[in-house]
């Protein structure tokens, strides 16, 4: 009772924290620079309006409920000894450090890939995916909108991967900083990647804004989180993924706001 009442405030803080701070980052570095760059990398015309600010906010601090109770559950799981999340990087190195923290990025987003896909089934959309997809103009806010049951598969991860490789607690705060922060970034409402209008440059294999962008505007398409592999073996990519990020790039060379079906 005691780790409760000074453990989980902490974890609590931490995760909304993690989620406002991103979120608020993200939507202020656009806002910033709106009318000297992102105002010609708008992906949709329509924008999103203040119901929806409202949903996506209190359902994804709702998400941040689910993650920090799983969050209060590890670390009890971890304390004693069922997994192994450790400290001192004497223990196994930095070159384990950082294989195993690009091993998890990897598996994650796997892990994603055919969980969200399975999400978008008909008997398990309802119940599990509804709500996100009511965001059909993304915002960085919408980067948590779960239901609970989503929230819960999305978390289930974390435990699961350290039930079988062992992660110093650095790596494993890394990597949910780096989940929240590419989860925001492809919900931003606008193009935040370099793209150049080639596909599979630099950056091809990294998925762009307009990648999950098009998964809200066309959920039967563009399942991946980070990479576009699993898309591309898989057929799931958006037949007009390309041509998009093209006209994204095109309309940022001329200065001229994208609008969604101009491909």
């Amino acid at each position: 009772m005691s780790e409760f009442s000074t453990v989980f405030p902490i974890i609590v803080s931490v995760e909304i924290g993690r989620y406002l701070v991103t979120a608020a980052l993200v939507s202020l570095i656009v806002w910033a620079f709106w009318s000297v760059y992102f105002n010609a990398r708008k992906i949709q015309a329509r924008a999103a309006g203040a119901s929806d600010y409202r949903r996506e906010i209190f359902t994804s601090l709702r998400t941040t409920l689910v993650f920090s109770s799983t969050g209060f559950g590890t670390y009890l799981a971890a304390k004693s000894g069922w997994l192994t999340v450790y400290q001192d990087f004497a223990v196994r190195g930095w070159s384990y450090f950082a294989l195993t923290l690009l091993a998890m990025i990897v598996a994650h987003d796997a892990y994603f890939y055919w969980t969200h896909r399975a999400m978008h089934r008909p008997r398990l959309f309802r119940l599990f995916h509804r709500t996100h997809h009511k965001s059909k103009t993304p915002t960085p806010w919408s980067a948590y909108a779960f239901d609970v049951p989503e929230a819960i598969v999305m978390v289930a991860f974390v435990p699961l991967w350290l039930a079988f490789v062992p992660m110093h607690d650095l790596a494993v705060f890394t990597f949910v900083t780096w989940q929240i922060l590419r989860n925001v970034m492809g919900h931003a409402g606008v193009e935040l990647s370099p793209v150049s209008g080639r596909p599979s440059q630099l950056f091809g294999w990294l998925n762009t804004t307009t990648h999950h962008d098009l998964h809200h505007q066309d959920s039967r398409s563009n399942f991946g989180l980070y990479f576009s592999w699993w898309d591309r073996a898989m057929g799931t990519e958006h037949p007009d993924y390309q041509a998009r990020v093209a006209d994204v790039a095109k309309c940022a060379r001329l200065a001229e706001p994208y609008e969604a079906g101009n491909a």
